[in-house]
Formats: structure tokens, sequence, C-alpha cells
């Protein structure tokens, strides 16, 4: 397979060039470069640090990683993050905190690992609030070709499939 070459510009000191954690891995670890406190309710960016060229033909797809969904209550709101090819400024990483608040007091917030972070610096958060510090792997992308399609209006009927109209969950859950 042909690798493809993409220009990456850091625009903050601490930002990390992406590596894949392991050889087999699909997608690239993107890292956060500062800390982010996410209170239940809210929606923030967490800033990557980091600008690409990603080629024309190209996208480039954020996600969020499984680890993070699995420890915490931080979603994606938007499900994927779709980089085009002629964007060139910071990608960002968004996440909604799903959790729900039972008060304020001299609590600490969580961290993406699931541990309480004991820094005095930021106790006294919302409770269920979540920490992103500088230098958590936050999310990971994976860079895919994507055809230009020409979209062609029609009156006549479209081809009939077996599957036809039949949509969300028309198929069930059972294997």
């Amino acid at each position: 397979m042909n690798a493809v070459n993409v220009k990456i510009k850091r625009l903050h000191p601490d930002a990390v060039i992406p590596q894949y954690a392991t050889p087999g891995a699909a997608a690239f670890d993107l890292v956060a470069v500062e800390d982010v406190i996410i209170a239940p309710g809210e929606t923030k960016k967490v800033p990557l640090g980091l600008a690409f060229e990603i080629p024309e033909g190209y996208v480039m797809i954020v996600a969020m990683r499984s680890g993070v969904a699995l420890n915490t209550k931080l979603r994606q709101p938007n499900g994927i993050g779709v980089i085009d090819s002629d964007y060139r400024g910071e990608v960002a990483m968004m996440f909604d905190n799903i959790a729900e608040s039972v008060g304020w007091d001299d609590t600490y917030p969580w961290r993406i690992n699931g541990a309480v972070d004991l820094t005095y610096e930021y106790k006294g958060v919302p409770d269920n609030s979540y920490l992103i510090r500088n230098g958590d792997r936050v999310a990971q992308a994976f860079i895919l070709p994507i055809p230009r399609v020409n979209l062609v209006e029609t009156d006549e009927e479209l081809s009939e499939t077996k599957r036809g109209t039949g949509g969300f969950g028309h198929t069930g859950v059972s294997a």
C-alpha cells in the first residue's frame, strides 16, 4: 500500500506530531495542548495545536478514543469531525459532558482515564466535571480517499433493491 504524505504544522509549542500507537492501528492519536475542564452539561473545544494539509481528494476523520468513552461521560457531540482538504486552521476535538450535576462543593475533577485529579488548582469544580490535561491523548484520526461525485436529479424511479426504503433498524438487532 502506498503511503500518502500529509503536511503538519505545529501551532502550539506543546503540540505532538501524531503517531500510530501500534503497527496495525488504523488511526493515529491526537493530543490535547491545554488543560480543559468540562462541567456537566457543557460542550467544550479541546485544542490539539496542529494544522494539516490534507491532499485534495482526501478527508481526515477525527473521532474520540474508545477509552475516553468507556471511562467517562464525555461524548463527541457531532459523532465525528470532518476535516476537509481545503481547511488549514487548527484541528480541535469537541466534547459534551453528559454526566448529571449533583452539586458543587470541594470536589476534584475526574481524569479521562477514570481517576480523580487531586491537583489543588482544580479543587472546587462542579461535581462530575472532567479534566483533560495538556498531553492527554483525546482523539484519533484517519485519512481516507473521497471520490468527487456528480449528483444528478431525476424524476424517474430509483432502481429497486432487496432493502428498498427500509431504514433505522428495519433488520432488527438479533443475529
